[in-house]
């Protein structure tokens, strides 16, 4: 047996209830008298609100209560979300306007709330939201993440909301200056929309003189924080659930305005109110993710080795700060810019800019996979334009297995890690040597092939602490309450199989329980690919606490020593004693003599650093030149995730975000017109993956143990995204680079592919 998890590819027990229609999300538990709610929201992107009427929404039938941001300053709220500024370049922090939950004065982007409505039914809801008389004058509309425009904020009259840099400037521009090589690469990161399977809902209800809102999201404890700001209420007076939660991808981490709304309504009315978004509704208003556009600037020496890096980038912010949305393609994008290779020298300049979309934030991988896209096109490039094999030039300033612990240029320390060895793993998994004859195989049905790769590394991020409490149930059940919060990612499987394998209680036996500020003191929810590796080790803590309990236990009944009592992760051993006692068991016992002070068991894990997940993908595509159709025709990664708890769930985790990054890049294309109308609101017009988009994804772990933690182990939630966006593109470039272009930018749709190999035939003619 292993020490830290058996590595057995156990299938998702939580798939049960999924598949059969058990699961318990929002809207399936969601009280039957529950009012309904609507949202009035902005038909235009920007304007001065010069009338809000909603008397006769207010006398509709079915209605209860209408909502304006009047009301709430009333009521005496604070009706405002909170934001994260960044620390800017000038040793000042970023603009951060106000953002109230219902619009004060002008609209800034096309769904943007104004009022509120709830009523007996949806549809007299909706159709009193009708009634509500809205006025604007409209205002020019700014789009594009550049200075100018007309300001949306006082506080900003460029529309630039911070200026950011970190690393070393003038060292960085004057190995550029004496550099053998320099190679500059544009890189244009597509914004895309999220698009989880359950859109965002919320329910609320009054528990005796409490408050319960119950939310879909991925932590309670900020949310019962902000409640409590917003609402004035004292935090032991407001309870925050989640139940199931069907997929969150970073953007149902921070708070929105509806959640704050749902649960005033709740109180004011004294009954239950049910708010969920319809699907153009999340499309419109939900964060989104990317959109930024860098240059990067890559120095080397004679010998093809980097001296200095420099990326200048622009990111769009959309029309406000979004919880945590400056440190995305600042601090998070720093986290691995300088990739798995020894860059002596970086510097990282960026500009965000507000502008009338819908805000952006955290999207599966939050900065880190924008920073390794841009890098390793650079890197792709750089091989082109200095003749060298895009293998050979990796190896060649990968950071040396003997140089860990490794301080990169921006400041992060890596501890360990053997990227030769993974690439050369890849190289095989991947039949780089074939891929010549695969190519000819193409043109000779009329494809152009390419083949692209990604070395990525990505930082894992959150609260490097968690805590676990381990509940022995007198029904012979155990109990295991974690702070983090499932999206879908398997975590009841994980955590009781974990539990299981180091304790011997049949996993069976385990309940896993999540998402209940009641329950659960405190947590850092889910986020930045941390809850396996920060939750488990804090089980590790837990059960180390209830070793020694029950070893001190059993010494006091059979009068030994309880150092002498050894545990081998099934059953305890006494000296001189034929009793081996399982954990069960001597539960039962310490139960049967009135120690129910053992039976609950509450422990920290507390880790000093993360750990740095790496690996390698190579995409394979075909296009079709008559049509522009890009077809992604093999796939292969190899990942260093370290210790694998569960080989199967992190093959899956790969599998997900693969498919968005492949989504980003092949279909889904976000489009604004120069009015601020969202033009992709459905999924008509907004192509999300499909099956038929994906070829099958062979996944390879080649694990170098962190030691970061005691498992070894190394986050996988985010990675599959981290890697696929260069490996794809670079596949795509790789495609055409024969017939003349020698710049791609994503999503490659038809349409597009078909308008750059048109328009490199017309420049050749010309």
């Amino acid at each position: 047996m292993q020490k830290f998890g058996k590595s057995q590819p156990v299938k998702r027990v939580e798939d049960v209830r999924f598949l059969t229609g058990h699961g318990r999300y929002i809207d399936d538990i969601a009280p039957k008298d529950a009012l309904f709610a609507v949202v009035v929201r902005s038909p235009v992107a920007h304007g001065r609100i010069t009338g809000l009427d909603v008397s006769e929404a207010r006398e509709a039938p079915g209605v209860h209560l209408v909502l304006t941001l009047a009301d709430l300053e009333e009521a005496g709220l604070d009706p405002t979300l909170e934001t994260d500024p960044i620390d800017t370049i000038d040793g000042g922090e970023g603009i951060a306007p106000e953002r109230p939950i219902l619009a004060r004065d002008k609209v800034r982007f096309v769904g943007d709330p104004v009022a509120f409505v709830v009523a007996e039914s949806l549809a007299e809801a909706r159709d009193a939201a009708e009634m509500v008389e809205l006025d604007i004058d409209d205002l020019p509309a700014h789009v594009v993440a550049e200075a100018g425009g007309e300001p949306l904020y006082d506080e900003a009259p460029d529309n630039r909301a911070f200026e950011f840099g970190l690393g070393d400037e003038a060292t960085v521009d004057a190995a550029i200056r004496d550099a053998a090589h320099v190679v500059r690469c544009r890189v244009e990161d597509n914004r895309i929309i999220v698009n989880s399977m359950e859109p965002r809902g919320c329910y609320a209800e009054i528990e005796g003189n409490r408050l319960h809102l119950a939310l879909g999201g991925q932590g309670v404890w900020g949310t019962k924080d902000n409640l409590s700001r917003m609402l004035k209420l004292d935090r032991d007076d407001i309870r925050v659930t989640t139940p199931d939660v069907g997929g969150g991808f970073g953007m149902k981490g921070a708070d929105y305005p509806e959640y704050a709304l749902v649960a005033h309504a709740a109180r004011t009315l004294g009954r239950p109110v049910r708010w969920i978004a319809d699907r153009t509704e999340s499309m419109l208003t939900d964060n989104g993710g990317r959109d930024l556009v860098s240059t990067a600037t890559l120095a080397f020496d004679a010998e093809h080795r980097i001296t200095a890096y420099r990326v200048d980038t622009t990111c769009n912010l959309g029309a406000n700060n979004s919880d945590y949305a400056q440190h995305i393609q600042t601090e998070l994008f720093s986290k691995v810019m300088c990739g798995t290779y020894a860059i002596p020298a970086a510097w990282l300049h960026v500009e965000g800019f507000f502008t009338n979309t819908v805000q952006t934030d955290a999207y599966r991988g939050a900065g880190r996979p924008e920073a390794i896209f841009v890098l390793e096109r650079s890197m792709d490039a750089a091989a082109r334009e200095l003749g060298l094999d895009p293998l050979e030039l990796r190896r060649r300033n990968f950071i040396p297995p003997d140089r860990f612990p490794y301080t990169s240029a921006t400041g992060v320390t890596y501890d360990v890690g053997e990227f030769d060895r993974v690439l050369t793993r890849t190289e095989s998994e991947a039949d780089l040597a074939g891929f010549a004859a695969r190519r000819k195989a193409s043109e000779a049905q009329g494809k152009l092939r390419g083949v692209g790769l990604c070395y990525y590394i990505e930082s894992i991020l959150g609260d490097k602490n968690e805590d676990a409490r381990v509940e022995f149930e007198a029904d012979g059940g155990v109990a295991l309450f974690v702070g983090t919060q499932s999206n879908g990612q398997g975590h009841e499987t994980v955590y009781a199989r974990f539990l299981a394998d180091q304790t011997g209680i049949p996993a069976e036996q385990i309940r896993v329980v999540q998402g209940d500020s009641d329950l659960i003191a405190r947590g850092g929810g889910t986020g930045g690919s941390r809850s396996v590796t920060t939750q488990n080790n804090a089980t590790l803590a837990a059960v180390g606490v209830m070793t020694r309990q029950f070893a001190e236990f059993l010494a006091d009944e059979e009068g030994v020593d309880a150092a002498e009592i050894s545990f081998d992760d099934e059953r305890f051993r006494i000296p001189g004693s034929n009793l081996t006692p399982t954990m069960v068991e001597v539960a039962e016992m310490a139960r049967a003599k009135g120690r129910e002070d053992i039976l609950t068991i509450q422990a920290t894990g507390e880790l000093e650093r993360m750990s740095f997940p790496n690996g390698c993908h190579v995409a394979e595509v075909e296009i079709d030149p008559e049509t522009g159709k890009t077809e992604l025709v093999k796939y292969t990664v190899v990942d260093d995730f370290g210790n694998l708890i569960n080989p199967l769930l992190a093959e899956g985790q790969v599998h997900g975000g693969v498919a968005q990054g492949v989504g980003q890049t092949l279909t889904e294309r976000a489009v604004y017109d120069s009015e601020g109308q969202l033009l992709t609101a459905t999924f008509m017009d907004y192509a999300m993956p499909r099956a038929y988009d994906l070829p099958m994804i062979a996944f390879h772990s080649e694990p170098v143990p962190s030691k970061n933690n005691p498992m070894g182990m190394k986050g996988c939630g985010e990675a599959g995204t981290v890697g696929a966006l260069a490996a794809v593109t670079n596949a795509v470039q790789d495609a055409l680079w024969d017939r003349g272009i020698r710049e791609v930018q994503p999503p490659f749709t038809p349409q597009r592919v078909w308008e750059l190999l048109t328009g490199a035939e017309q420049g050749a003619a010309a």
